[in-house]
């Protein structure tokens, strides 16, 4: 078994030009790609193996993100299944040349699949919430399952799985 807190994982990039839009801040997609990556990474340290993204829950972005702010995403393992865990990521900036205090620009809560080498589920470790807060994501974590589950058997029993695009 596996206390949340021993899967913490916080990576911390330089936002550069390259990372910009057509308004001058920082693109979301680049910011979520960042989470994505880290989410990743904390999943298949946790899963002691290939782990590959399932979904991602809102990513609603709080503050904007300009060229030259650190960014930094801590994630965290907050519940695991027999193969699927949800990793919780908060997202914060700070200037790369400033001590202000930081920014918190977004959270997101990614469903990571442990998966063998043909790409299969495969079962993943315990994880066992020691803390209050740890107990209290964990059930968090639970619901938000719930309703993802509950939402696409509504979804898909309304035959509107799909995207709203014209089949070809």
């Amino acid at each position: 078994m596996t206390d949340p807190s021993d899967t913490q994982l916080v990576l911390s990039q330089i936002m550069g030009n390259q990372h910009t839009n057509l308004l001058g801040t920082v693109h979301g997609g680049n910011i979520m790609k960042f989470v994505d990556d880290a989410a990743g990474a904390v999943s298949a340290r946790f899963a002691q193996g290939p782990a590959v993204t399932a979904a991602m829950d809102e990513m609603l972005f709080l503050a904007p993100v300009r060229v030259g702010d650190v960014l930094t995403v801590k994630t965290q393992v907050n519940w695991a299944g027999r193969s699927s865990m949800e990793v919780g990521a908060r997202v914060e900036t700070t200037r790369w040349d400033d001590r202000t205090p930081p920014v918190h620009v977004a959270t997101a809560f990614l469903v990571m699949v442990g998966v063998d080498e043909s790409g299969r589920p495969r079962q993943v470790p315990t994880l066992e919430p020691v803390t209050e807060e740890e107990k209290r994501r964990f059930r968090a974590a639970q619901i938000r399952r719930e309703h993802r589950l509950a939402q696409r058997a509504a979804i898909r029993d309304l035959g509107a799985g799909e995207a709203s695009v014209e089949r070809a």
